[in-house]
């Protein structure tokens, strides 16, 4: 397909006629503006004969339409429709009449209660009609309705569409009206349409999501022979919707076609149409959701964040930035969550963490999420200060006290209570001395001390100690002390270290 796709939409009429409240003239033209910097190439403005309103809408953007945009009106293929929606588009540059009838069998015979024949007439007599008014001045586009139905009498259809064109329609539209069935099936019909009609002919597609495949089968109508794409924002429309613009943009982005689109609109322009529309987007929503960008896997979250920077991400279809997005990938923690994403959350809340750290703190968030669902940042970050700052376990510290060059310190092991008095290079040398005397092992590899933020790590604390102690088995493990005293947050350090070591080789041994 070397010919530009053309996206026509369809927002202000299909979309609209199936929302609760249907906008107003005004309401219409903000979405319209939008549409004008979206860049899409044909609107059709609304069903000129349906109301007042419609009419005044249609007459109203046709006026303020610029001279790229093509503007259209919907109408039967009844003569009082097709002279309204002559009349509405009458301001603009550029105009089309836009005319339709259902040619399925089914359709033909309980819906229109008419013969095939006398559909051909009126659907042949219709588009003359338009064309005589259009003249040379606008286009005349005829819908096959519930063309997706038409497979067993399609020779029909095609014997018309031919007949149909030499009364001067330029764009044929083949509308899944009611999505049935598998869209390789809607497709054969597209492909045997576009190769029995002149190639100066527009075949365009609009497709319902009645069965959820829209966007496939406007996509591969396009390399089918499709050139104008029927597509609404948000995929608005009757009952489970219309092809969403979006998705159908996007799909043929990274399949190498050139958009015509201004990309990075569509995500604000999103939550202002489900604004006005009052219709959610709901969480799923590909690219727009909410849950777009969101893994709760801890495989995908390690993926996620290994390609974070790059354009091409391991778990998601496009760079956020292409369609707008100024959020990222999001990492939610639940019970199928690891380590990645707790220190992911833990870093992006602005607190210290190591990927040691947060593999020890995982399976505590886990058997939390295990119970109350998935953890919120406020959740995580309490299980932080819980399992680094707070650490639980055999040895408690019941005070410390510094007399010149000693320090005095009394702890418990379980219910062992321990009052040492020890001299040492320094409060934290004098410490490890006096555990490793009641006999305890407690051996330093590496310490530091960190001045912080107060308004980031809160309750006054401005010195954190950290520390590296050797397991039993020859490892390490970082130790952390938080307090407003650079004394104290040291002692916290070691304590804190001597029951990570404990709760883990207690583990061990069990």
């Amino acid at each position: 397909m070397n010919r530009m796709p053309f996206f026509y939409d369809i927002t202000l009429r299909d979309g609209n006629q199936s929302l609760k409240k249907p906008w107003n003239t005004y309401e219409k033209e903000i979405i319209f503006k939008h549409l004008t910097e979206l860049g899409v190439q044909g609107v059709e403005a609304g069903f000129a004969a349906a109301s007042d309103m419609d009419y005044e809408a249609c007459t109203h953007l046709a006026s303020i339409a610029p001279d790229n945009i093509v503007i259209s009106a919907l109408a039967r293929c009844v003569e009082n429709d097709i002279l309204k929606a002559y009349e509405s588009i009458k301001p603009a540059p550029k105009k089309r009449i836009h005319t339709f009838i259902a040619m399925s069998p089914f359709n033909m015979e309980y819906v229109l209660n008419k013969t095939p024949e006398q559909v051909r007439k009126q659907a042949i007599e219709a588009v003359n009609f338009a064309k005589n008014l259009m003249g040379n001045n606008g286009e005349v586009q005829f819908s096959v309705e519930h063309f997706g139905d038409c497979r067993e009498n399609i020779d029909f259809v095609i014997d018309t569409l031919q007949e149909i064109v030499k009364a001067g329609a330029n764009v044929i539209n083949l509308p899944n009206t009611v999505e049935r069935t598998r869209p390789k099936t809607f497709i054969e019909l597209v492909e045997k349409v576009y190769n029995a009609l002149p190639k100066d002919v527009i075949i365009s597609v609009h497709n319902h999501n009645d069965l959820g495949m829209a966007t496939a089968v406007t996509v591969e109508s396009y390399f089918a022979g499709a050139v104008q794409l029927e597509c609404a924002l948000n995929g608005l429309g009757e009952r489970a919707g219309n092809t969403n613009m979006y998705e159908v943009a996007v799909a043929l982005y990274n399949s190498g076609v050139e958009v015509p689109l201004n990309l990075s609109k569509i995500y604000e322009l999103a939550l202002t149409i489900s604004d006005m529309s009052k219709v959610k987007i709901y969480e799923k929503a590909p690219l727009i959701g909410p849950d777009a960008l969101a893994h709760r896997s801890g495989i995908h979250q390690d993926g996620a964040v290994k390609t974070k920077d790059m354009q091409k991400g391991a778990y998601r279809p496009i760079h956020p930035s292409l369609i707008g997005r100024k959020d990222d990938e999001k990492l939610g923690f639940t019970s199928q969550s690891g380590k990645t994403a707790i220190y992911e959350i833990i870093t992006e809340a602005g607190y210290p963490i190591t990927l040691q750290e947060a593999q020890r703190i995982a399976p505590f968030a886990k058997e939390t999420a295990e119970k109350i669902g998935e953890l919120s940042t406020k959740n995580i970050i309490d299980i932080y200060f819980n399992q680094v700052f707070n650490v639980q376990g055999a040895f408690t510290l019941c005070s410390m006290e510094k007399l010149q060059d000693n320090i005095s310190l009394h702890f418990k092991y379980n219910d062992k209570e321990y009052d040492i008095k020890l001299s040492g290079n320094g409060p934290v040398d004098a410490c490890i001395k006096a555990i490793q005397k009641a006999g305890f092992n407690c051996e330093l590899l590496h310490y530091e001390q960190q001045a912080l933020n107060e308004e980031i790590m809160g309750s006054g604390a401005t010195a954190m100690s950290i520390m590296h102690f050797k397991t039993p088995n020859g490892d390490s493990v970082i130790s952390r002390g938080l307090d407003e005293s650079t004394i104290k947050a040291n002692i916290k350090a070691i304590f804190n270290g001597l029951n990570i070591i404990e709760n883990l080789y207690s583990k061990t041994k069990g």
